[in-house]
């Protein structure tokens, strides 16, 4: 990602709002990298929704300066999962400029809470092939 100008606020830097796209892109980018793309989402009748999201602004982004996005499973419960996210500068990943959890339910076709579904939890990590997560 790279801040863009239409993004700055009244004191240059990007704006906090605009902090969540970048963490809303990321986490699409993290399930389309583990086999999921939303248009397979959206086949499938699934959705991903946010529940709650918390976010600690340590550091300010500046015009042009291009943004490291990592994203991580914190942890998952039935029908939910908590991803863990930290934006940096690309040229320096070790300065975090915010960190974030992110509570998100997965909702079957008929919009309802439905379990994690099993290949997810393989395509991120949290299970192994052929295992029952739970």
């Amino acid at each position: 990602m790279e801040v863009r100008s239409y993004e700055l606020d009244s004191f240059g830097h990007a704006n906090h709002a605009v902090f969540l796209n970048y963490l809303e892109y990321a986490r699409f980018d993290a399930l389309r990298q583990g086999g999921f793309p939303y248009e397979e989402l959206v086949a499938r009748g699934w959705g991903v929704y946010v529940v709650r999201i918390e976010v600690d602004y340590l550091k300010e982004a500046r015009l042009n300066e291009r943004l490291r996005i990592r994203t991580w499973v914190d942890g998952y419960k039935r029908t939910s999962m908590v991803l863990a996210q930290e934006i940096s500068p690309a040229a320096d990943p070790s300065s975090v400029l915010a960190r974030a959890r992110v509570t998100a339910v997965w909702v079957g076709a008929d919009r309802k809470p439905m379990r994690v579904p099993a290949e997810v939890h393989v395509a991120l990590g949290l299970a192994v092939p052929g295992s029952d997560p739970g």
